[in-house]
C-alpha cells in the first residue's frame, strides 16, 4: 500500500474517530483525510508533478500533518525541515532536493520571499497561520486557508506506485552537509508495519509525540498511528515537561516515545503529581539508554512496557529489545525487527561470531534507497546484496552479540578512543559515569595527547543538588574502570550540545 492509503483506510473504517489532537484542535479521521484531499487538489492545480519535492518548514502542527499527506496524495515527495532551521541551511536543503513548493509560517514571510528568490526550483510558497495573505500579485505565494477553501474534498486520482519516493529525510549533518535519505512508499510502509507489530499497536492506542516531525522517530509516530488507526497527540516539543505530562493524563495516552534527553528530564521530576497510569508502553531510540536510567524508568512506570531500540535514518529501525528481556540483558538493544536480517562483519568482510566486535550490517525492505544525488556517499554506506539490485546497509556502528543473538551497541566506528595502545568505547566510560548519583547526562570523547595518542575527556551535566567535584568523579571511575580507560579531564556543563533530534553533538565538545 501507499503511505497515504493507510490514512484513507482508517478514515473509511472509522470516519468519526479522533485522529489528531494538536494546538487545541481535535480532528477526526474524516476531517483529516478530507483536509489533505483539498490541499492535494490545490497542489495539483498549482502544477505539482509526480515526484516533485514539497518542503515543509513548519513546527509540529495540524498544518504540517495536512501538508505531509497532501503531498503524498498529489504524488509528490515530502521533505520535512525542522522549524528551527536557519535560512542558510534551509536554502541548502531546498536547493539540494530542488524543491518545487515550500510550506512555511506566515510569520516568516520575509524569509520565505528571500528563499523564493534564492532557490530557482521553488515556484510556490504556501503560508500557514491566521495572518497569512491570501495570495500575492504573481501567485508565487498563497495562504493554506485559501487553498483549502477553493478545493474539493474528494480523493485525487492516485498518481504513483510504492516504488516511488515518499519522502526525503535529511540527516543532521554532524559530519558535513546534511544528506537526504531517499525512502520509497514501500520502505516506509514496511518499516511502519514492522514496528507496529512488535509494539502491538491497536486502534485504541493514543500516542503522544514531542519529537519534531523532521526527525524520523517523530515522523513515524504520525505515520504509524494513522496506519493502525489510533489517535496522535502532537506536541510542539518537550520544552515544558509538566505540560506534556498533564496532557498524557488528560488524553489518557498509552504510548510515550522518547529519547535519552527526554527521559533524563523526566527522571528529575516529581512524577507522582500526575496520573500516568494510562501509559501502556515507552520507547527509546536515537541513542542507547543508560542502564541506570532503564532501571529508574522501570521503577517509575512499573505497569508499562519499556522498549530499548536502535535504528538510524538510513533504514529507520533495526533492532528492538523485547521488554521481557530487560532483566536479563539491560544493556542490549535487542534483535532484528520483524522481517529483517542483521550480522556483524570485521574490516575484511568476515562475519563474526558471539562476543566479537564488528560493524552492524542490515538487510531488509526497510533499507532505504541511498542519499539524494550523492552517489559517492551512497556507495560507501549501501553495498550490493545477495540478489541483483539488492542493497545492504553498512551502519558504521560497532556491536557485539551474545550467544543467543542479542546485540549490544559498542560505539560509532569513528568514536573509538585509542589510548595507551588500547581501544576504549566511550559508552563503556559513560555507563560508569551514569552510575554515580547526581549525574544526569554524560558524554565522553578522545582528545589528542602527545604521550597517550588520545586521552579521555568526560563532560557531565549534574543535578542542581549533586555538589559533585572532579575528585568525586575520578574516585568513582577508579573503582569501576581499568586505568587506561580512566578520564584524564572532567568538565562540568549546564547542558550538552544536541542535534535537533536530541543526540549529543560530541564533535562540538572541546
Amino acid at each position: 500500500m501507499l503511505v497515504h492509503e493507510y490514512l484513507e483506510a482508517s478514515a473509511r473504517r472509522s470516519p468519526h474517530k479522533l485522529a489528531l489532537v494538536c494546538d487545541g484542535q481535535r480532528l477526526t479521521y474524516r476531517e483529516l483525510d478530507e483536509g489533505a484531499n483539498r490541499l492535494a487538489h490545490g497542489l495539483l492545480a498549482a502544477g505539482l508533478l509526480r515526484g516533485d519535492r514539497v518542503a515543509i518548514w513548519l513546527p509540529n502542527s495540524v498544518e504540517a500533518v495536512l501538508a505531509i499527506y497532501a503531498c503524498l496524495k498529489a504524488g509528490g515527495t515530502f521533505v520535512v525541515i525542522n522549524a528551527t532551521t536557519k535560512p542558510d541551511k534551509l536554502a541548502y536543503v531546498l536547493n539540494n532536493c530542488q524543491a518545487r513548493c515550500l510550506f512555511a509560517p506566515a510569520s516568516r514571510l520575509a524569509e520565505v520571499t528571500s528563499t523564493l528568490q534564492n532557490v530557482p526550483s521553488l515556484t510556490l510558497g504556501i503560508l500557514c497561520g491566521e495572518d497569512a495573505p491570501e495570495a500575492d500579485s504573481d501567485h508565487s505565494l498563497i495562504s493554506l486557508g485559501a487553498m483549502l477553501a477553493t478545493s474539493p474534498p474528494e480523493r485525487p486520482t492516485v498518481r504513483c506506485i510504492d516504488l516511488d519516493l515518499a519522502c526525503l529525510i535529511y540527516t543532521s549533518g554532524s559530519t558535513g552537509e546534511p544528506k537526504g535519505v531517499m525512502s520509497t512508499h514501500a520502505n516506509v510502509s514496511f518499516a511502519a508495519n514492522a514496528i507496529i507489530s512488535y509494539l502491538e499497536n491497536v486502534p485504541d492506542d493514543i500516542v503522544i509525540n514531542v519529537l519534531p516531525l523532521a526527525f524520523d522517530y517523530g515522523l513515524y509516530q504520525l505515520l504509524m498511528t494513522m496506519t493502525f488507526g489510533g489517535t496522535l497527540v502532537l506536541e510542539r516539543s518537550f520544552a515544558y515537561p509538566a505540560a506534556v505530562l498533564k496532557r498524557i493524563e488528560e488524553e489518557r495516552v498509552t504510548g510515550l516515545p522518547g529519547v535519552p534527553t527526554v527521559y533524563a528530564m523526566l527522571l528529575q521530576m516529581d512524577l507522582g503529581r500526575f496520573d500516568l497510569s494510562s501509559l501502556r508502553y515507552l520507547t527509546n531510540t536515537a541513542a542507547a539508554l543508560p542502564v541506570e536510567h532503564i532501571q529508574r524508568l522501570r521503577d517509575a512506570f512499573p505497569w508499562a512496557r519499556l522498549y530499548s531500540m536502535y535504528g538510524l535514518t538510513e533504514c529507520k529501525r533495526t533492532l528492538y529489545l523485547p521488554p521481557e528481556e530487560l532483566d536479563r540483558r539491560p544493556g542490549s538493544v535487542g534483535i532484528p525487527i520483524p522481517g529483517t536480517e542483521v550480522w556483524l562483519e570485521n574490516e575484511d568482510g568476515r562475519r563474526l561470531g558471539p562476543g566479537e566486535v564488528g560493524e552492524l550490517v542490515v538487510r531488509g525492505s526497510h533499507v532505504m534507497q541511498g542519499y539524494w544525488q550523492d552517489a559517492q556517499a551512497t556507495a560507501q554506506r549501501y553495498r550490493p546484496g545477495r540478489y541483483p539490485a539488492e542493497r545492504l546497509l553498512y551502519t558504521g556502528d560497532l556491536f557485539r552479540a551474545d550467544e543467543e543473538g542479542f546485540l549490544y551497541f559498542v560505539a560509532r566506528k569513528d568514536d573509538i578512543i585509542k589510548t595507551r595502545g588500547e581501544k576504549v568505547a566511550p559508552k563503556e566510560v559513560e555507563a560508569v559515569l551514569y552510575r554515580l548519583p547526581g549525574v544526569v547526562e554524560a558524554a565522553v570523547i578522545g582528545v589528542p595527547d602527545p604521550l597517550l595518542g588520545q586521552s579521555i575527556k568526560a563532560f557531565l551535566v549534574c543535578a542542581p543538588d549533586a555538589n559533585l567535584s572532579e575528585r568525586d568523579v575520578l574516585r568513582h571511575c577508579a573503582q569501576h574502570l581499568e586505568d587506561f580507560a580512566m578520564p584524564r579531564q572532567i568538565m562540568f556543563r549546564k547542558e550538552l550540545p544536541k542535534t535537533e533530534s536530541g543526540k549529543v553533538q560530541k564533535r562540538t565538545l572541546e
